[in-house]
């Protein structure tokens, strides 16, 4: 069964709306069990990076989210769930999952450019991927972030996104595939990604 992890980090209401909406069947989970029997799995999120990893390791949700993840089972990270599947986040200094070699990293202060970034954007693929099936090139999807992904691999990055500068906005490494943005409050394009994430048997 697809399991969205609670982690006290937020979020899950949009995304149990989408998923209900796309007639899946799941559900949501703090407990580690669960996620040992889960076939699919996403890690939403908003909030602080420490604090998530915090909760995550203190109940075993991560020791058992790296162990299914390690076996091929399809995980989608949103928001803060994509940016502790790196190995560091500089906010708070956090020590994160480490799925996906790289850090999260703060936007600089820069003349004309507002933190956090909010709003509507658009992401610009960089290789093809089941999970832009059926999603235009021009589709925008909806952020909200002071920091943002930088994998240490360009391989990993499957989007950027313009904001004063580019910035990964959509990873994936093998059966991992993770969102800056929240396609679950992106509208028909954000619920066209879940529906491929949904059917993605974790292959490229």
């Amino acid at each position: 069964m697809l399991t969205v992890i609670d982690y006290d980090a937020g979020n899950l209401r949009s995304v149990e709306t989408a998923l209900r909406h796309l007639g899946a069947t799941f559900q949501i989970s703090a407990d580690p069990h669960h996620l040992r029997t889960a076939d699919r799995i996403i890690l939403p999120g908003v909030g602080d990076a420490r604090a998530a990893m915090e909760r995550l390791n203190t109940t075993g949700l991560s020791e058992a989210l790296r162990a299914r993840v390690s076996e091929g089972v399809p995980m989608l990270g949103i928001c803060l769930g994509t940016q502790i599947i790196l190995d560091r986040s500089e906010e708070s200094d956090a020590v994160c999952l480490g799925l996906i070699p790289g850090e999260t990293v703060r936007f600089e202060d820069r003349p004309g450019r507002k933190i956090p970034h909010m709003g509507w954007n658009s992401i610009m693929t960089t290789t093809e991927h089941p999970l832009f099936s059926g999603v235009p090139a021009e589709a925008s999807f909806y952020f909200v972030h002071s920091f943002f992904p930088r994998p240490a691999h360009s391989e990993n990055v499957l989007a950027e996104t313009d904001y004063h500068q580019r910035f990964a906005s959509v990873l994936g490494r093998d059966n991992v595939v993770a969102t800056q943005f929240h396609p679950e409050k992106s509208g028909e394009f954000g619920l066209r990604m879940l529906d491929n994430f949904l059917s993605w048997n974790g292959g490229a």
